[in-house]
């Protein structure tokens, strides 16, 4: 039994695993202190990069979206134009990403387009199990990408990860530290001190059982002395400082980013931290739901990033997907599995305000298979500049063995 399977027997308020939700805590030890806070934001479901960021006046975009799902230049409901191309191509972010606007104007925010997975599934578990892994040509790798940079950083602090739901996402695979929570609150087992005293009782040999055991109860013990809270579970002492959304689809995430931002305002180490946002697979109706996921990432995005002010030189957020979707609509004025897609970063060390990586085209022969955006960027290289540039890790050849190319696009500063 590891922590992760221990604390489903302790938390009092441990869920199943759903689509939108807060998956995983890791935390470095004192001395790592100084490295950049880590947070992922997965978009599950392959998020339409086409619709969040738009060739909006491509002739070929134009043609292939029609009016009902592109992105209009002109008009009461036109996109944010950014003040920057990519091989003389415009962009133009979805009308509902105000938020997102707004970072990428104050230069907080990176756009990184026709990036992805290069091995081209179209599989949902396929693409988040090689990206999750971190070695697109290896599906026996039996570590996931945010383990092994946990493992050549030797992020031992007291506790090595958080996650919330029955299993861990496949980025920490190998890790089997992992503490499952929902929010800050269920972050206890019991107001009983005397049950509490019984259990660390039972967990106190010497083998794994008890080992997993006993740290388990000392993670939550510590996190709950640093609160200074008393048993009503009340975390209030860290509440957000700015407004996030509410109500569907935003809630969720709202959630998530509220717990993220608790931990680092309690300072215990929060070294990684990643989220999930669901609910992109946009077959059908793309052009109703799309709008409202939209605007909940970036408010929400925009609300966390006013929230953790203070951290803002210590923060990097990156934004990623397991695939895009296909250039043309289909008859359900929706979209189906693709390739390429979008990723953002976001921090007080990002170069924002400006597209990286290279356009290769929307034309028919341009195009991945004659249907989808292709990938120039390897998603690896994106996250590779991040863990070396922001999280001070100097092995990133074995965080993703076998990248062929890691030539740093320029999106962070040391």
């Amino acid at each position: 039994m590891n922590r992760r399977d221990m604390t489903k027997g302790c938390c009092s308020a441990v869920a199943a695993m759903i689509g939108d939700q807060l998956n995983h805590f890791a935390f470095a030890s004192e001395d790592d202190k100084d490295r950049d806070i880590l947070v992922v934001v997965f978009l599950r479901g392959g998020c339409d990069g086409l619709s969040l960021v738009a060739p909006a006046a491509d002739k070929d975009y134009i043609a292939a979206r029609g009016g009902n799902l592109a992105v209009q230049t002109s008009g009461t409901d036109m996109g944010l134009e950014l003040d920057y191309t990519l091989n003389n191509t415009g962009f133009w972010l979805h009308p509902k990403a105000g938020a997102l606007h707004e970072l990428y104007k104050n230069k907080d925010l990176a756009i990184i387009h026709a990036c992805g997975l290069t091995n081209g599934t179209r599989s949902h578990f396929d693409a988040i199990d090689l990206m999750e892994r971190g070695t697109p040509s290896d599906k026996s790798t039996t570590t996931g990408w945010l383990t092994r940079h946990l493992n050549s950083i030797n992020a031992t602090g007291l506790t090595n990860a958080f996650s919330v739901g029955q299993s861990a996402p496949v980025s920490l695979l190998g890790n089997t530290s992992a503490i499952s929570l929902k929010e800050m609150n269920d972050f206890k087992i019991s107001s009983d001190d005397q049950f509490n005293s019984t259990l660390m009782k039972l967990y106190n040999g010497t083998g794994p059982l008890h080992k997993a055991g006993r740290s388990t109860l000392e993670a939550i013990e510590y996190i709950r002395n640093k609160a200074q809270v008393d048993g009503s579970g009340d975390f209030d002492a860290y509440k957000a400082e700015a407004k996030y959304p509410e109500g569907w689809p935003a809630d969720s995430l709202t959630k998530s980013l509220k717990t993220v931002g608790q931990l680092i305002k309690m300072d215990v180490g929060l070294n990684v931290a990643t989220v999930d946002f669901g609910g992109w697979d946009n077959h059908e109706g793309q052009n109703y739901i799309f709008p409202l996921l939209t605007n909940a990432l970036s408010q929400c995005l925009g609300a966390f990033y006013n929230d953790m002010h203070q951290y803002h030189k210590k923060l990097t957020v990156v934004v990623m997907s397991e695939f895009g979707r296909r250039l043309k609509a289909n008859e359900s004025w929706g979209t189906d599995h693709g390739h390429g897609g979008v990723m953002m970063v976001l921090g007080g060390n990002v170069e924002g305000g400006k597209m990286y990586g290279t356009w290769p085209g929307l034309a028919t022969e341009q195009l991945d298979n004659r249907v989808d955006l292709a990938v120039t960027t390897d998603y690896r290289t994106v996250l590779s500049e991040i863990l070396s540039k922001r999280l001070a890790n100097n092995a990133v050849d074995k965080v993703f063995p076998g990248l062929a190319t890691n030539t740093p696009l320029g999106i962070c500063r040391i």
